[in-house]
């Protein structure tokens, strides 16, 4: 396994993220404490969660994944441990978004669920337009000086939020943001616009999630017309299926050539971005994990990532000369 640092942040991180949405809704428990141990076999060290995971169950993922940590034989100590807040965690008004006393409280009950005494990266799951910075990095200093959490990430910022919260941190003397969670595949490049941009000029380290487009990379025309689909496509997915139907054709053919697995391939790219941390995978089962550690295999020289552009060509850079001059 490969190791990178997380941003400007001396925190060595391994090159796959392990997600764990798929952790109780899909996967069962014992199921996905075999995932987390066959993860640390195989040198993942960060694994990625949320307070709202576990969904009709919030909580339920961190409470699988504590439950694990319970086991010990250093899983706690081997792992980089990353969960988010933001998301309604009950009806009241003060259960979600970035307040003081909701990055207070739910950072309190991540640390019960996740039975850990911190968290390595606490992450704001989305940006909060009606919080102050100021508000929002004093709640996360002093949950540093507490010792509760180490790092503070973002997700689904854009790249003016970026450049506003790390400027607050700067003002205040603080660290800041290390990272951010940013939907990045090849059918979805909007981010190469401003937010890797931000987040290079800063030092955010970028974790990629949804890295196969929600199945759309990994296959989707083979494993329909073999019959091997292990589920339906649903969501951004098959919105986007057919519109993408004569690039994803292509690329399906060019990875043929290749004698690569489609997404096995579409991890591969975004390893060879530079801005890239470490792409999250959220696998269903072993077999699913073990597919994904294929990608750190595959190297793409200057003409394959050229023939990838041609296929998926993105938004032609950087902002402005991307759309100007």
């Amino acid at each position: 396994m490969e190791y990178v640092h997380l941003g400007r942040t001396g925190l060595r991180v391994s090159r796959i993220c392990l997600g764990t949405m798929n952790f109780g809704p899909v996967t069962n428990q014992a199921d996905s404490h075999a995932i987390m141990d066959g993860a640390h076999e195989q040198g993942i060290n960060f694994f990625d969660t949320a307070n709202v995971y576990g969904w009709e169950d919030k909580g339920l993922t961190e409470r699988i994944i504590g439950d694990w940590f319970a086991q010990g034989g250093g899983r706690r100590e081997r792992t980089v441990l990353a969960t988010k807040l933001y998301g309604d965690m009950g009806d009241w008004p003060n259960d979600g978004k970035l307040s003081a006393l909701n990055i207070r409280r739910a950072c309190d009950a991540s640390l019960a669920r996740l039975k850990t005494d911190y968290i390595d990266l606490f992450q704001m799951h989305h940006v909060d337009r009606a919080t102050p910075w100021d508000e929002i990095w004093e709640a996360m200093e002093v949950l540093r000086q507490q010792g509760k959490i180490l790092y503070v990430g973002s997700s689904n910022f854009a790249g003016w939020h970026i450049a506003q919260g790390q400027e607050a941190a700067i003002r205040r003397g603080q660290l800041g943001l290390v990272s951010e969670q940013s939907i990045y595949n090849l059918a979805e490049r909007t981010v190469e616009l401003e937010v890797l941009p931000a987040a290079q000029a800063y030092g955010v380290g970028i974790i990629p999630w949804s890295p196969l487009h929600g199945g759309l990379l990994g296959g989707v025309l083979r494993k329909q017309a073999d019959g091997t689909a292990s589920r339906s496509l649903a969501g951004r997915a098959a919105d986007t299926l057919e519109k993408l139907r004569p690039a994803i054709e292509e690329w399906e053919a060019f990875c043929d050539e290749r004698g690569e697995g489609p997404g096995d391939v579409a991890l591969a790219w975004l390893l060879h971005q530079p801005a890239v941390t470490a792409p999250i995978v959220g696998p269903r089962t072993m077999d699913h994990l073990d597919g994904a550690l294929r990608a750190l295999d595959i190297t793409l020289d200057a003409a394959a990532l050229a023939r990838i552009d041609e296929i998926f060509p993105g938004p032609g850079g950087t902002a402005p000369e991307a759309y100007a001059w």
